[in-house]
């Protein structure tokens, strides 16, 4: 069995343990309230904002005998750049200030991931940020193609409020076609165990974020004159 089939029998449980968060139910049934939904995408906002970063703490640490690794992320970071603004933009058409999302303070459990993200990375090795890329990808497609025509459709949203979750449906399947070809390329037993342990710490650690969303995101609703702009 090649390794990225093992990655996904091995996290199954953790995968669960994410998509059986309430809210996560709910947005597959459409019944989230438009602030809930915002306040995922301000969370969203606060993780995304450090793949780029995320991405060139990997690629540094990255050795030589690996350099196939170093190639693959420079392509990661070329097809995330300013994926951030798209979060925001959406929560802009969704009726919200999304300058105040960008200058708001995480979630405990967003900045938890985020920080894990980053220490794992320099601490144990940077092949543990492919679990993070694993359950963000998997999850995102999972959320885009069974979520967000659903709650378009429900809300009465704008299609252009959708654009960080529909774009991610068609992008990450192709992404996660990547991710499989470099991870069936790793072979080595303790790197392989070290992606799987740091799969299943972030399907909980996102989880968690996913558990702790408040609907009280607190962001200010634009002007009438602002929202036509």
């Amino acid at each position: 069995m090649l390794f990225f089939q093992k990655l996904v029998e091995q996290t199954e449980q953790e995968r669960q343990y994410l998509l059986s968060a309430e809210v996560i139910q709910q947005a597959l049934a459409g019944q989230v309230s438009v602030d809930l939904y915002v306040a995922f995408l301000q969370q969203a906002f606060h993780h995304v904002e450090h793949t780029i970063p995320l991405l060139m703490a990997c690629g540094a640490r990255i050795s030589s005998e690996q350099e196939w690794l170093r190639d693959a992320i420079a392509e990661y970071i070329e097809e995330e750049l300013g994926h951030q603004e798209w979060v925001l933009n959406d929560i802009q058409a969704c009726g919200f200030d999304k300058e105040q999302a960008r200058h708001s303070e995480p979630n405990f459990a967003t900045e938890i991931m985020v920080s894990y993200a980053y220490d794992s990375i320099a601490r144990i090795s940077p092949l543990s940020f492919f679990g993070m890329v694993h359950v963000l990808e998997g999850t995102s497609i999972a959320l885009a193609d069974n979520a967000a025509d659903t709650i378009r459709t429900k809300l009465g949203l704008p299609k252009k409020a959708f654009s960080y979750l529909t774009s991610h449906g068609a992008l990450d399947i192709e992404h996660v076609k990547f991710f499989q070809g470099l991870m069936d390329r790793i072979t080595d037993e303790q790197d392989q165990q070290m992606i799987v342990n740091a799969a299943k710490r972030f399907y909980r650690l996102y989880g968690d974020m996913f558990r702790t969303l408040d609907a009280n995101h607190g962001l200010a609703p634009l002007s009438a004159e602002v929202e036509a702009l």
